[in-house]
């Protein structure tokens, strides 16, 4: 007895959501009973299908050949498919015989008639349990013929999509030179040239200093400068605080919104995958507030990968929560790593010496000099006020470095006082308003068990 040879695997570069959605109009039309799945289940407007046998038969309909075979095997292949044409794969969830949750399935199947969507996009509606109480009839297996026929093509519609977002719309990215980055930082030119040294030497760099010293404003214009221009579409910033984990900044497994979970990248090999797709362009992770989060369990594999000789391909490895058969992670080398650090919050723990000696550290210090009075005077402020601000802020800082119990790590930073009023009449009381309302409170909190040393400093401050 002579066997039919089977078919070579298809190519799935036909493959679309529309055959897709066709697959499924075809099952819930012909009653199919498609083998279970004993893992995953497609979602899709309140019912659940075994992913693999919907893409072979959504396959089928787009190569018009009922014996075409689908090359991917089942689990992961055959789910990132389906989610890149935008359908919902789920870990499929068990229900016991006589459980609380029996049933649900009739009750998704009710819901339905809820969904207000188009109707050419949504599969004809499953037989509805009649108000008389009495199951609808089981439908009936179809022949081979009738599971591989091929529905005709349906007429082309136009897609009707919601209007983008004006927080998504870009604009070209604007130079940005040495010289504008002078212009607006309290730094000069050595410290600046310093600064990109270490990023250029280490790859990655911390600004640590003082709350208001403009550890972010200078971070982001290292970025610029490294890039050359103002792109924001090459530049990741992430916060860092006591509950970011790994699995939100490396990988991990988070819910998916249909009472399952989903293995999901984080921020870091998203941007890591995008720079590597343009290997020729830098980008830049910022990581404000840095020592915030447990560094060493935020970063993992990071210890070893951030090192500017363990970049690229040939130092990938597998992170603990990828299959097998993922892609091994690797840090490009045209990505850099540009943190800051407050030095002053009691809470944090320092960074241990394996992590600390992956980066370059450039201190930040209050500018309660020249630069901070041409920005003032250029703003309109009277030179009595400016006189007055940076007197009185010198010899507080003064007072705070010398203090045995705070140190250089709590003075006061010049950012407070960067954005002046509009107009010159106003300065004054705003300089006391920024006194009163966010320098008082502070050295309150500063010598707390000191109460009068505390009030002798803010009558100093506020005084004429």
């Amino acid at each position: 007895m002579s066997t039919t040879p089977s078919a070579p695997p298809s190519d799935l570069s036909a493959l679309t959501r529309d055959h897709v959605l066709r697959a499924l109009r075809h099952i819930d039309r012909a009653g199919l009973e498609l083998p279970p799945s004993t893992v995953y289940e497609l979602v899709y407007k309140g019912r659940r299908y075994p992913p693999r046998p919907v893409a072979e038969l959504a396959l089928r309909l787009a190569l018009k050949q009922p014996a075409a075979l689908f090359p991917l095997p089942a689990g992961a292949p055959t789910n990132r498919l389906l989610e890149r044409l935008s359908f919902t794969v789920t870990t499929k969830r068990p229900v016991l015989a006589g459980s609380p949750h029996d049933g649900d399935v009739a009750a998704q199947q009710d819901m339905q008639q809820l969904y207000t969507g188009a109707e050419d996009d949504e599969p004809e509606e499953a037989p509805r349990r009649k108000k008389t109480g009495k199951k609808a009839a089981a439908p009936v297996a179809p022949s081979k013929s009738q599971a591989l026929a091929v529905e005709p093509e349906p007429a082309a519609q136009a897609e009707i999509a919601e209007p983008a977002p004006d927080y998504l719309l870009t604009t070209p990215a604007a130079p940005y030179t040495k010289a504008e980055a002078l212009a607006e930082l309290f730094i000069d030119e050595a410290r600046l040239d310093d600064a990109l040294a270490g990023l250029e030497r280490k790859k990655n760099l911390i600004l640590q200093g003082p709350p208001g010293t403009g550890k972010t404003f200078l971070a982001r214009r290292l970025a610029w400068l490294l890039l050359a221009a103002r792109d924001e579409s090459r530049i990741e910033l992430v916060q860092f605080h006591p509950s970011y984990s790994y699995e939100d900044f490396v990988q991990g497994f988070r819910p998916d919104g249909h009472g399952g979970f989903r293995l999901t990248d984080g921020v870091l090999p998203d941007v890591c995958r995008r720079a590597a797709e343009q290997p020729q362009r830098p980008f830049v992770l910022l990581i404000d507030e840095i020592n915030r989060g447990h560094l060493n369990r935020i970063f993992g594999e990071l210890l070893v990968l951030l090192e500017p000789d363990k970049r690229g391909p040939a130092h990938a490895l597998r992170l603990p929560y990828a299959p097998a058969e993922a892609p091994r992670f690797f840090v490009p080398d045209n990505l850099y790593l540009i943190g800051t650090m407050n030095t002053a919050d009691r809470s944090l723990a320092p960074l241990d010496y394996a992590l600390r000696r992956r980066f370059a550290f450039v201190p930040m210090q209050p500018e309660f000099g020249e630069p901070l009075r041409r920005l003032l005077a250029g703003q309109g402020v009277p030179n009595v006020v400016i006189a007055r601000l940076l007197l009185r802020l010198r010899e507080l800082n003064q007072a705070i470095a010398d203090d045995p119990e705070l140190g250089p790590d709590f003075q006061l930073g010049h950012s407070y006082f960067c954005q002046p009023p509009a107009h010159p009449a106003q300065a004054p009381a705003w300089l006391n308003l920024i006194l009163e309302q966010e320098i008082a409170p502070l050295l309150d909190d500063y010598w707390f068990d000191q109460p009068t040393q505390a009030a002798a400093h803010k009558k100093r401050l506020l005084g004429a």
